[in-house]
């Protein structure tokens, strides 16, 4: 086992996961980024390096737990220890309403949103066991604490499965120095905003929580010590678009 401080994001090509893996990396970690497509990763690992860190790029479809296996043992095979793992990697389909939404699109949701939230932790937690501890950061959403119109079915459906699983792992896994947060962003200025059926204006986007916000939280959760644990972080923009009034699509 190396003293390298390792950090594990999925999702790290744009977004909240860039963002998390640049103030990670910030903060001296190792940063292992995931995602389907190798370019948006590489723009990550150029940002990261240039700003004196270190990262590692695996390409990887969440959905395939193989393939999240496989990305786990690598990073064990090489380092022998994994301190972070943020499960980042999720994404909404713009048909989204019960009234639109089809069987195909559900299972894609549920598929990368829930499923692949498991891949990624089921591998880990023996490293993390035979370690002492970890922290594990579930990006779960607003719509993983209360149901959010906006969201859609299954995206509703899937964070509050994620924020779910994330309670279950600290019941069983607190014990042996594993903490999981389940992080649950209101609307967030993201490029998913526009799979929303109607984008958000420029303005709108404005007014929402940025990417590096998030970023710092992040960095924030991984800088506590060992023995705390944040069950779960709400996070919303001041102007919060989900409590207007009537149905915001």
């Amino acid at each position: 086992m190396t003293d390298v401080k390792t950090a594990w994001v999925t999702g790290a090509g744009t977004g909240i996961g860039q963002a998390g893996a640049l103030d990670l990396a910030r903060r001296g970690y190792t940063v292992i980024v995931s995602g389907r497509r190798r370019e948006p990763l590489e723009d990550t690992a150029s940002q990261i390096e240039a700003a004196g860190g270190t990262c590692i790029i695996e390409p990887l479809d969440v959905a395939d737990s193989d393939a999240c296996a496989a990305v786990a043992g690598r990073i064990n095979d090489r380092f022998g220890r994994l301190d972070v793992l943020v499960a980042n990697a999720g994404l909404n389909v713009k048909d989204r309403h019960t009234d639109v939404l089809t069987v195909a699109d559900w299972r894609k949701v549920i598929d990368v949103d829930v499923n692949g939230v498991f891949h990624c932790i089921h591998p880990m937690l023996p490293i993390m066991r035979a370690q002492g501890g970890g922290l594990i950061i579930n990006v779960s959403s607003w719509a993983g604490r209360w149901p959010a119109y906006l969201a859609g079915a299954a995206y509703n459906a899937a964070k509050h499965a994620v924020s779910a699983m994330n309670e279950l792992i600290n019941m069983e896994e607190g014990e042996n120095g594993i903490r999981c947060t389940a992080l649950c962003p209101g609307e967030v200025y993201t490029p998913i905003m526009e799979a929303r059926p109607v984008p958000p204006s420029l303005e709108e986007k404005k007014k929402m929580v940025q990417m590096a916000d998030m970023g710092d939280v992040i960095g924030y959760l991984a800088g506590l010590p060992p023995h705390v644990c944040i069950n779960e972080l709400v996070i919303s923009p001041t102007h919060n678009r989900i409590y207007a009034a009537g149905k915001v699509r």
